[in-house]
């Protein structure tokens, strides 16, 4: 994830966006029922094994490092990446990051980027930055602006960029990616220069709710449940949200800062950010979790297809309940390399 610096979650810096995660969320009763570029180095190579991926159960995975990852690569979940993209930027207040980057940064690091959108954005937010994004799937698009760069890489394995090097590193959405959070950190830390910030987002999988609507056997505490043991027996914890904080303040990093946000699953809130995020995370879960659970029920826990299917379903039906007034965390944590 020198002298560490916890900063209370209300703190950040100037116009950031307000946590919510002690404000109990107020219900709404009138709810509608409703790239390739030519890489650089050997880690980069577009070889044929790299893009002879793997399909199973209708969905197609990666193929560099098989298996490592359980998320499909195919264009409904990139389709969902970037609508996660949308989602996030909106709870930030069209922010990219939250810690207090400077806007002439040089070189930044996007671990696991996905389809890039978010290293476009921040290049074309910062442009005196070279941006490279890393993944372990070539689904990033070919026109992008002139200082990104893609690149196939395993971030778990060790790191082949300098030390001192990166002004940023940013990191969201790689809960059930990393065995080892701890070395991961670590290697952060080391390629960022003093000075330099790591910043990273993630969903926590925890549904919860202010009034009780989202009990023990509800369909959508029973996914909690599920995934975070499938985690566990994946060896990729699922709850890297709930952990980021302490990992990176052992890895070395100063002035660390978690800041959580309350995201609802549907229109009911009576904020009108929180109904429109609202409505935005119902598309996004709906959409997402065959990707989300495919791979992990059928190769770790041993369900057969039919059973992953009817839970779906179920979830499906759990999500769109008016009477289910359920939402996650999404937390941000930050921390700064210590200028020694």
């Amino acid at each position: 994830m020198a002298e560490h610096h916890s900063a209370p979650a209300s703190q950040g810096p100037p116009n950031a966006p307000t946590d919510v995660h002690d404000t109990h969320l107020e219900i709404d009763s009138d709810v509608a029922s409703d790239y390739r570029e030519e890489f650089a180095t050997d880690t980069t190579s577009l070889t044929s094994m790299i893009t002879s991926y793997r399909y199973e159960n209708g969905r197609r995975y990666h193929s560099f490092k098989e298996g490592a990852y359980w998320g499909p690569n195919d264009e409904e979940q990139n389709e969902q990446l970037d609508i996660a993209h949308h989602m996030f930027t909106i709870l930030l207040d069209d922010k990219l990051v939250l810690a207090p980057i400077k806007k002439d940064i040089q070189r930044a690091l996007d671990v696991g980027t996905g389809t890039g959108i978010w290293a476009i954005d921040f290049a074309d937010e910062c442009p005196s930055a070279e941006v490279i994004g890393t993944d372990l799937s070539p689904i990033q698009p070919s026109f992008v602006p002139p200082n990104v760069r893609f690149e196939i890489d395993d971030a778990t394995d060790n790191w082949v960029y300098p030390e001192n090097h990166f002004d940023l590193v940013h990191v969201r959405s790689l809960y059930g990616a990393v065995a080892d959070w701890p070395a991961f950190y670590r290697n952060a830390l080391k390629t960022l220069r003093p000075g330099g910030w790591f910043d990273q987002l993630e969903m926590s999988i925890q549904f919860r709710s202010d009034d009780g609507s989202v009990t023990d056997d509800h369909v959508l505490a029973v996914w909690s449940k599920t995934f975070i043991e499938a985690g566990e027996k994946f060896g990729k914890t699922f709850q890297i949200a709930e952990r980021a904080k302490e990992f990176m303040q052992e890895a070395g990093f100063g002035n660390v800062t978690e800041r959580r946000f309350k995201l609802p699953i549907g229109p009911w809130s009576k904020d009108g950010k929180l109904k429109k995020l609202g409505m935005w995370n119902l598309i996004h879960c709906e959409r997402s979790i065959e990707g989300w659970a495919m791979a992990l029920l059928t190769r770790v826990m041993g369900w057969t297809y039919p059973e992953v299917q009817v839970f779906l379903a179920q979830m499906r039906s759990g999500l769109r309940d008016k009477n289910t007034h359920a939402y996650f965390y999404v937390v941000g944590v930050y921390g700064q390399k210590p200028i020694v």
